[in-house]
């Protein structure tokens, strides 16, 4: 398993308690750290108070969207390594390849279905 320790980027608290519940079914040898504002996750990640392996990033917030927080952290060296993955409602095919662009690792639309993100975040971190 290559990511151990996500960084999950999302407004919505219930989306973070799902995500949460899922990845624990998938392993608990994986953590996961959650931000509801992304500038603040940006400038932990700038200061070095948190570490991740992969960055979850949702779209659509109020304050730094995940465009914003992405264009951000591709610029900066020392964080522009770290893989992202556009985790999101939308499925607009720009908004897809815009992020690809950008620099996103992956873009994957949320499920309506709990038993869907397991087997998503399964498939993603067994790779």
């Amino acid at each position: 398993m290559n990511y151990r320790n996500i960084l999950l980027i999302d407004d919505d608290a219930d989306d973070h308690e799902i995500f949460m519940a899922a990845l624990a079914k998938v392993s608990m040898a994986v953590t996961c750290t959650g931000y509801t504002n992304a500038g603040e996750a940006l400038q932990k990640l700038e200061q070095g108070q948190i570490t991740t392996d992969v960055i979850f990033l949702d779209l659509n917030m109020p304050i730094m969207n995940g465009q914003q927080f992405l264009y951000e952290i591709k610029k900066r060296p020392d964080l522009e390594h770290i893989p992202v993955v556009i985790f999101s409602t939308s499925s607009n095919p720009s908004t897809i390849q815009l992020t690809k662009e950008m620099g996103a690792m992956k873009f994957i639309t949320k499920p309506d279905k709990f038993n869907d993100l397991v087997r998503i975040l399964e498939a993603f971190l067994l790779q």
